[in-house]
């Protein structure tokens, strides 16, 4: 007797809604993206126990014709292709034509719709799979689709359901993401009929400002690149903006939300050089691209993509992100005069011994005169609390004890002798100005960071800016601008250092990995690594670069080689240098306990001002914070 028989179209629906439908979050988003690829203008979503008792969704789109109510409830049946060449140029967010058919099989569906061209609306109903007689119904032009007791007939897949509360958590992020990628549609929420969400028509900005909060609008930089035919933007949060886990990161291809695996490894690699390891950036961004160029049909939620190019995908997002961050320094535009030459020549009188603060005779990273301060910048400034900043401020009336007199706009000052090396104490900071003599003062030459005027603890730099105190942590700052002149001096060559080995490195590979060294051997000599291929079964390393000689060689090539497998290119080589580079220059730059002149710690405050990602050390830490008359007013309860 046969044993192999064709299942009923009921049970196969409840099977491909086993793959579609996981929770009512996911029945949400079949019926809302539905919305969408109508034309939609607002959309009304209703929620019951968090989906569970009941979800309704009613848009404004352009409806479904009478005729094709029926079909819109069958498995395969869709308006959105009609053939292989529609589905590899795919922009509608549904295509298969399966979302409505699996809800359907598993619930007590309404569909009610209703064209421009139709007298009235017309409505089926659904259950178990079962669908009844269309019959006619009240309702403006649009569609609403209301889904009762989800998983009602499936009672195992319904255990596997969370609280109401947990699953409406799931629909609201759902929700959030889909208004996320459409700011130009309306959206309102309901929850057990309370109002959750209600969001007009809107700039992406304000959107991001509705979903994701102000703070992070406020902390965020704006990125737009283009490279050909594919198009990054969106919003990135500062490095002093983050986040522990990755619910408020956000990517779009081509309008729909996924979890790409490419993306996410540029962006980390953005971020490597300004974030602590055991924080997550926050970012939304939007890549576009022609349908041709992605692969939307590889996961049945649709949340998985796969780019023709990946290569150029992960080198767009990588070096986007990565100009935007390099251009967090602590330069600030405005409209500033050039200094006056009496204050330049003082600021570039530095003793002998300044060249040996932070040096080693291999890499030149002392402090040097500092070169005027570029106006292209904003600064990025973490606003110090005011409990962070009581201690520092215990101090400020002793600093302010003595004033000099002003005499139209002119600093009177009598001539001294040179600044002595111990003259940074609090109790001698009084003494500073007499090392200057008659000096304009203009306050729109300040730069950014202002000009020091003490070194608190031997650990922080106090200085004064135009509208703030500035505090500065001398070791992080310095490490930063040792860790950027480094790389600068390393990449002025253009090309990886190598080192051949004296006795070549072996080791079994796996077929994969044999292949990869074959097929990237280019690319790896452009990382500087030699690589052959011995018995079909071993690779021979024959040079490595010479920075990284000690290293374990077997473990890089095979991340290079996975790198090269997953997204076609390899940063591996990269931030192993960067890594040393960084141990480099934290152990190379001036630590705590160690006194620092005027001209000195001036001098590191210009090379903040001139370096690129200055506002973080090497290992994420804040370098400084900017303290405003506010904040001091606080402190001492003024106009309270």
């Amino acid at each position: 007797m046969s044993q192999i028989h064709v299942l009923p179209d009921h049970l196969i629906n409840q099977i491909a809604a086993g793959e579609v439908i996981e929770r009512p979050a996911n029945a949400l988003k079949e019926i809302i993206e539905n919305s969408l690829d109508a034309g939609a203008s607002h959309i009304d979503i209703q929620l019951e126990a968090g989906g569970i008792k009941r979800l309704s969704v009613t848009d404004d789109g352009q409806g479904i014709d009478k005729t094709d109510i029926p079909l819109a409830l069958h498995r395969h049946a869709t308006s959105k292709i009609s053939s292989l060449e529609d589905l590899e140029k795919v922009v509608s967010m549904g295509f298969r034509g399966e979302g409505l058919a699996s809800i359907a099989s598993v619930s007590r569906l309404t569909l009610t719709s209703r064209t421009d061209l139709d007298n009235h609306a017309t409505q089926i109903y659904a259950e178990d799979g079962k669908l009844s007689d269309v019959k006619p119904a009240a309702h403006s032009t649009g569609t609403t689709v209301d889904v009762v007791e989800l998983f009602f007939n499936t009672p195992a897949r319904r255990q596997f359901l969370k609280s109401p509360a947990t699953e409406f958590a799931h629909c609201r992020t759902m929700v959030e993401r889909l208004a996320l990628a459409h700011p130009e549609v309306a959206f309102s929420l309901q929850h057990n009929n309370k109002n959750i969400l209600s969001l007009p028509a809107q700039s992406l900005q304000e959107r991001c400002s509705a979903i994701m909060g102000t703070d992070f609008t406020a902390a965020s930089l704006s990125v737009d690149e283009k490279l050909n035919e594919m198009r990054l933007h969106g919003l990135i949060g500062k490095p002093t903006f983050t986040h522990g886990k990755t619910s408020q990161q956000y990517i779009f291809v081509n309008q729909r939300f996924v979890r790409d695996k490419i993306i996410l490894h540029a962006v980390k690699q953005a971020y490597n050089d300004v974030l602590h390891q055991a924080l997550t950036p926050v970012f939304i961004l939007f890549l576009t691209l022609p349908p041709t160029e992605v692969d939307a049909n590889v996961h049945p939620t649709k949340t998985e993509v796969r780019f023709r190019q990946g290569q150029a995908v992960h080198q767009l997002v990588f070096h986007t992100l990565n100009k935007c961050l390099a251009s967090t320094n602590a330069s600030h535009t405005t409209s500033v005069s050039q200094p006056e030459t009496a204050l330049k020549d003082i600021m570039q009188k530095q003793p002998a011994e300044v060249q040996q603060v932070f040096g080693s005779n291999k890499i030149n990273t002392a402090i040097h005169s500092p070169a005027p301060y570029q106006r292209s910048h904003t600064p990025v400034q973490r606003n110090l609390s005011l409990k962070e900043s009581q201690s520092a401020l215990n101090t400020y009336a002793e600093l302010y004890k003595s004033e000099p007199v002003l005499e139209n706009n002119t600093i009177s000052i009598p001539q001294s002798a040179e600044i002595d090396n111990e003259l940074t104490s609090l109790e001698q900071v009084r003494g500073i100005n007499s090392t200057y003599q008659s000096v304009q003062v203009n306050e729109t030459i300040i730069p950014p960071l202002g000009y020091a005027i003490a070194q608190l603890l031997d650990i922080y730099i106090l200085a004064q800016a135009e509208d703030a105190l500035i505090l500065v942590d001398m070791h992080a700052s310095a490490e930063r601008v040792n860790y950027e002149k480094m790389k600068q001096q390393r990449d002025a060559t253009g090309k990886v250092n190598s080192q051949t080995l004296l006795i070549p490195i072996r080791f079994n590979a796996s077929h994969e990995e044999i292949a990869l060294a074959n097929e990237y051997a280019a690319t790896l000599q452009d990382y500087g690594l030699d690589i052959s291929v011995e018995n079909h079964q071993q690779l021979v390393v024959h040079t490595v670069p010479a920075m990284l000689v000690k290293s374990d060689i077997k473990l890089l090539v095979q991340e290079v080689l996975d790198d090269l497998m997953k997204i076609g290119s390899s940063e591996v080589i990269r931030e192993r240098e960067n890594r040393i580079l960084s141990t480099l220059a934290c152990h190379g730059s001036v630590r705590a306990g160690r006194k620092l002149t005027l001209p000195e710690m001036n001098a590191l405050l210009r090379d903040m001002e001139n370096t690129e990602r200055a506002n973080q050390c090497n290992h994420g830490r804040p370098t400084w914070v900017k303290l405003r008359l506010q904040d001091l007013d606080a402190l001492f309860l003024r106009g309270q």
